[in-house]
């Protein structure tokens, strides 16, 4: 199996950059597809952007242009690199295994 442990977040001023890593053990971590989510105060969890074992990326519509997903799978990792951050990005962020295991968050917040 794959368990993603998150690490990056911080608080950050708007127009602010982040990069939010994911390292991932388990030996199948390069055929498996992985997302980044997001949870923010008082709404539920969304789909950021997901990566798939052969690099396709797909991106919320509130993200595009601003957000970039990456992966090295001879890290067994997975990148979330955020830039022109608004407050309205702020929130738990979650690195997860398309239908397996889930990281216990990281936290960002994007003052105004």
């Amino acid at each position: 199996q794959v368990q993603p442990v998150e690490s990056g977040g911080g608080l950050v001023q708007a127009g602010g950059s982040l990069r939010l890593s994911c390292a991932a053990s388990g030996k199948i971590f390069s055929i498996v597809t992985m997302s980044w989510y997001r949870q923010a105060p008082g709404k539920q969890r969304e789909l950021v952007a997901t990566i798939t074992s052969s690099y396709n990326t797909n991106y919320a519509d509130s993200v595009k242009g601003r957000f970039t997903i990456s992966r090295d799978n001879a890290k067994k990792a997975v990148y979330l690199l955020m830039n022109s951050l608004k407050p309205e990005d702020t929130g738990v962020y979650y690195c997860a295994v398309l239908g397996g295991n889930w990281g216990q968050g990281t936290q960002v917040t994007v003052s105004s």
